[in-house]
């Protein structure tokens, strides 16, 4: 028996195929996570290329009004203003996870407080204020999008690693875990026929030798009583036969034989 083969009996046959039935059940739910997990992959790349070219047109936008606010206010730099008025951010974000065939994917999401956008609504309003207003709901609208990229961004790479990773999980089973554990139940199969054949013939060779020796104590019994016939004429030969009758028959060696061999199998 090779040393990295198990023992070849019925008990450890059982025993692998449930961890071939198990594999099995195993490879087939990783395969349907990994196609749901693809699924929604392509989805999100559909998305972020949409989101990517309504990024890219704010962000267009923006630069526009940007040049028109600075025409708007005589070429003034509005820079310091701005910062100078914004105390509190009026948009945050927030990290908040969604499920994905049990793959935790991380979601932003843009939370607008427009109380604190009042010191910005007062900015120049003298000199251009309706047209820096109109730049910072232009500028407004391209960081929505841009938080929505990041969203489909971070969870389009989450997806792929996570695809990776189960990909390696399915063939890792499909090609090197399955066939083991069949290799290993197609070894114990081979030496437990093995070992049937070799019982089989051992059971033949003992009936073969018994009945050859209950034939050679016929044939002497026979010799005996003829020599007593011989020499005492006229004696009964009951006794001889009586003894030949207690020498058992061959169909008895051999049931004796197979379940010797059935106990020891």
């Amino acid at each position: 028996m090779p040393e990295s083969m198990p023992a070849a009996n019925r008990s450890t046959l059982q025993t692998f195929k449930a961890k071939k039935a198990g594999a099995s059940k195993g490879h087939k739910l990783l395969k349907q996570k990994r196609d749901a997990l693809k699924g929604r992959f392509q989805l999100l790349l559909k998305e972020i290329v949409e989101i990517k070219l309504v990024v890219g047109e704010a962000l267009k936008d923006g630069s526009f009004a940007m040049a028109k606010a600075q025409w708007a206010t005589a070429g003034d730099d509005i820079a310091a203003t701005v910062i100078e008025r914004a105390k509190k951010p009026s948009i945050t974000m927030k990290l908040y996870p969604d499920n994905v065939a049990g793959v935790s994917i991380p979601v932003f999401k843009l939370n607008h407080d427009v109380a604190l956008d009042a010191p910005a609504q007062t900015l120049s309003i003298a000199n251009g204020g309706a047209v820096i207003g109109a730049c910072r709901e232009t500028y407004q609208k391209a960081v929505i999008a841009l938080v929505r990229l990041a969203s489909l961004q971070t969870a389009f790479f989450t997806l792929d690693e996570e695809i990776k990773m189960t990909s390696r999980r399915v063939n890792a089973l499909e090609y090197v875990l399955i066939p083991q554990i069949e290799s290993v139940c197609h070894y114990i199969t081979q030496e437990m026929d093995e070992q049937s054949r070799e019982e089989f013939f051992r059971v033949k060779k003992v009936v073969a030798k018994k009945k050859a020796k209950l034939e050679n104590e016929r044939v002497q019994l026979l010799k005996d009583a003829a020599e007593a016939a011989a020499a005492t004429p006229g004696a009964s030969l009951a006794p001889v036969a009586a003894k030949e009758a207690a020498l058992p028959a061959p169909s008895i060696l051999e049931a004796e034989a197979k379940k010797d061999s059935d106990i020891m199998f």
